[in-house]
């Protein structure tokens, strides 16, 4: 038996969130039918209306913003010295909850990943080094995820940034707080361990 072409459709919707399989496609659709009201749908409705005629790329990172810069740009506050590069907006937002970074960011908006036909002109390297170009710029900390693609990323960027007076870091990952060293797989225990400090 089919579903009724508006549920099928709706599923098919859902199915185009990563990570989002038929059954949890499913789920939602029916979560939708038995338990949005009419207000819910069009403030849902409303929400994604405006999340595409609103937000769009700060003209200087790339973060996402309503403005044409983002508060971070906007802040003449931060660390000017310093930028943070990372993969996708969403990792602003991350490292910002910390409260523990002062400088400025750059968003790639992706990971060179050859697999996927991704090569470094399909994200934001050429607007990074225009941007590394001013003076005032000191430090370069790569922030990509630990992944295939990310430290793919992380090596091409170190090679064209070696030979400048730029400090190029790359953030150290390890165990995370309160983590149980037997659940830890191969690639975070490496990196645990390079990046080890003295006690």
């Amino acid at each position: 038996m089919k579903y009724p072409e508006a549920i099928h459709q709706l599923i098919e919707s859902f199915m185009r969130f990563p990570g989002v399989g038929k059954k949890t496609a499913e789920r939602y659709a029916f979560y939708v039918i038995n338990h949005f009201q009419e207000e819910d749908i069009l403030g849902f409705m409303e929400a994604l209306h405006r999340v595409k005629e609103e937000i769009k790329p700060c003209t200087v990172c790339g973060h996402l913003t309503d403005q044409e810069r983002c508060d971070v740009c906007r802040d003449d506050s931060r660390d000017q010295r310093k930028i943070l590069v990372v993969e996708e907006s969403k990792d602003v937002m991350v490292v910002e909850r910390t409260k523990m970074y002062d400088g400025l960011y750059h968003v790639l908006n992706g990971a060179i990943s050859p697999s996927d036909g991704i090569g470094p002109e399909d994200i934001r390297i050429k607007e990074l080094l225009n941007r590394l170009k001013d003076e005032k710029h000191q430090e370069v900390i790569l922030a990509m995820n630990l992944s295939d693609e990310g430290e793919t990323t992380a090596m091409y960027l170190h090679r064209l940034l070696k030979d400048t007076d730029l400090l190029v870091t790359r953030i150290a990952y390890g165990l995370p707080a309160g983590g149980n060293l037997s659940y830890a797989d191969d690639m975070t225990l490496l990196k645990a361990l390079e990046g080890r400090k003295k006690y």
